[in-house]
């Protein structure tokens, strides 16, 4: 490897300052990246020095390059055009690539007891539909008011086939449902509702409102009061919704908001379209975190306009963009007029920015992290103990044994809420025999702590060389006052705490140095703790048996003539059950280490009776 990038690093420092697009390509001659330069040797020369500066996803690109070519061209602007043709002509790996899966939304109205959905692609299943919409997030949230304005149900029940079966849900009682399924509502009054829905979808709110008006005040000339009362109702509902959407609104008629979000190496670029002042849109792309956020918003907007996307006259976003002129007048010749990107920094675009990035933001945490509902039980649990940071990585311990043998402890860790299965450690006591649940915790973190030290020198970043946000101890204020020393002779700075079982063995409550956190209300974290607890209880058992079912099967061959814990050992590592070692042949039983013929004869009279 080193070789490699001496003689790419060699080839790099000879291209010269000049702009221009250069091409690394893979041992098969594969193009696996694509990118552009003011000054080609500084850019590319930077790839083949020490790696440690870059992040995974350019390390692993430098890995698998083995030749580079380069495009010269008169000036930066031309470099970002032809970049941005080659990336498109060859789609080459490790590019920002965003997956242009945009397609069409339509509505779909059920036959019958009619309803009405968003759906993206239209089924020959004789139901009607309205579209194709390009603006699937419009759609949705259309059909969403709409079913909301004329109480239209959004449960799974089938009309007729469920009316009267059950009584009306919550929705009915929050006047968010007319309950045909209450069996009080006839068809005719239903489809009054679903056919006022459509005309909400296909004319919108204010013409909705104009022909409801009309239609209110002839029923008050005619002295139909409730039928008057029931279209005032809806006509508030309509201006109620139409009220709750303004907050989504922008100062620019058409604008496009940027947002980048960056979480363990993940990130998610997020998109809010506006047309006439109203969000009409919005999407979403994820990709691996690059060696520079500037770096990547370019890449990230040149990528997306390059996928046939309409390009508005304004684009906003969260931070600042590499070759941001040059990218301006690229997108300004694609639409034919100025276009302007703007980082804000205060009033309603600065908030719609803001909106993009947390939309980025908790998409990112739905893909690769935590849903919402373990979100709540770690802040919860934060909330609980005191901790200035929500405790995303938790590690927690227990100890196992059997009357003193066979002492073992296991350790579990939970990322954002959820196992972690691939970091969690098992350790066999070593300091002493016999009983001493708070010894054998105290000793467990003394090599925990032991080998974080070790790994942090040697580099490493992940596994023991990363510090938990949490440590929760099996146990109760004595497994914690065990441990703190601990802590102190290490210079550790973790927050600990013991998770405390009532009599039924079920977690009750968080032990701390000096008393108890009792959970009370707090169900979330409660559901959370006694997971972890139960888990690496679960965990540290498993283990001990294991030891257990091994020394008790040891114990049995220490009972054969000439054979001590050491050749017990060997046999049982050599052949792992009993049964085994009785069909073993003498000299298969030698091939053993410390295993002599005279051992082996003992062994085969031993399990056969002699």
């Amino acid at each position: 490897m080193q070789e490699k990038l001496r003689r790419l690093k060699d080839k790099a420092n000879k291209l010269p300052l000049s702009p221009g697009v250069y091409i690394m390509k893979d041992k098969t001659g594969k193009i696996i990246y694509i990118g552009k330069a003011k000054a080609l040797k500084n850019r590319v020369s930077q790839y083949f020095g020490s790696q440690e500066k870059h992040l995974t996803k350019v390390r692993k690109m430098v890995e698998n390059v083995e030749d580079f070519d380069y495009i010269l061209t008169d000036s930066e602007f031309e470099a970002l055009v032809l970049e941005c043709s080659l990336i498109k002509q060859n789609m080459p790996k490790y590019n920002i690539l965003l997956k242009d899966d945009k397609g069409f939304s339509y509505i779909k109205i059920t036959r019958g007891w009619r309803n009405i959905y968003a759906v993206l692609q239209k089924d020959d299943d004789g139901a009607d539909y309205l579209g194709p919409y390009t603006a699937g997030f419009s759609v949705t949230k259309a059909v969403e008011q709409a079913k909301k304005i004329y109480k239209l149900p959004t449960c799974n029940k089938s009309f007729p086939r469920d009316i009267g079966k059950d009584r009306p849900c919550l929705n009915y009682h929050l006047g968010l449902c007319c309950a045909p399924c209450s069996g009080k509502l006839s068809l005719g009054e239903y489809l009054k509702n679903v056919d006022g829905a459509l005309d909400f979808l296909k004319f919108g709110g204010k013409e909705t409102i104009r022909r409801l008006t009309a239609e209110m005040e002839e029923a008050s000339e005619n002295l139909e009061f409730e039928k008057a009362a029931r279209l005032r109702d809806t006509i508030r509902s309509i201006e109620k919704v139409g009220s709750s959407q303004k907050v989504v609104s922008s100062t620019y008629k058409v604008q496009d908001v940027f947002a980048l979000s960056v979480m363990d190496g993940k990130a998610c670029f997020a998109v809010l379209r506006f047309e006439d002042n109203r969000l009409c849109d919005s999407e979403h792309f994820f990709t691996e975190e690059g060696d520079s956020l500037s770096e990547m918003r370019a890449e990230l907007i040149t990528s997306y306009y390059s996928m046939n996307r309409n390009v508005p006259p304004r684009i906003e976003i969260d931070g600042e963009v590499e070759d941001k002129e040059n990218i301006e007048k690229w997108l300004s010749e694609k639409r034919g007029s100025n276009v302007n990107i703007v980082v804000p920094q205060k009033g309603t675009q600065a908030r719609l920015v803001e909106m993009c990035k947390s939309n980025a933001m908790q998409k990112l945490s739905e893909k690769y992290r935590c849903n919402d509902r373990n979100r709540e039980a770690l802040e919860e649990l934060a909330m609980l103990l005191g901790l200035t940071n929500i405790p995303e990585y938790i590690e927690a311990y227990d100890i196992s044994h059997t009357g003193g043998s066979d002492n073992v402890a296991g350790m579990v860790v939970f990322k954002d809420g959820r196992p972690l299965k691939d970091a969690y450690r098992r350790f066999a006591i070593k300091g002493f025999v016999g009983q001493d649940d708070y010894g054998s915790m105290a000793e467990v973190l003394s090599r925990r702590f032991e080998e974080y030290y070790k790994h942090k020198e040697a580099g490493a970043t992940v596994g023991f060389a990363r510090l938990p946000d949490l440590i929760l101890l099996d146990g109760g204020k004595g497994q914690v006052n065990a441990v703190i020393p601990v802590l102190k002779e290490y210079n550790i700075q973790v927050p600990l705490f013991g998770m405390v079982k009532n009599s039924k063995h079920r977690t009750s409550a968080i032990s701390t140095e000096n008393g108890r956190i009792d959970f009370n209300s707090r169900k979330k974290a409660f559901t959370l703790v006694t997971n972890i607890q139960d888990e690496v209880h679960r965990y540290a058992v498993a283990y001990h048996r294991k030891k257990h079912s091994k020394s008790a099967l040891s114990a049995t061959l220490t009972q054969i003539k000439g054979i001590g814990e050491k050749k017990a050992k060997n046999l049982m590592i050599k052949f792992k059950t009993l049964d085994a070692i009785g069909k073993a042949d003498k000299e298969t039983l030698m091939s053993v280490p410390g295993i002599t013929e005279a051992n082996a004869v003992e062994i085969i009279k031993a399990f056969k009776g002699e």
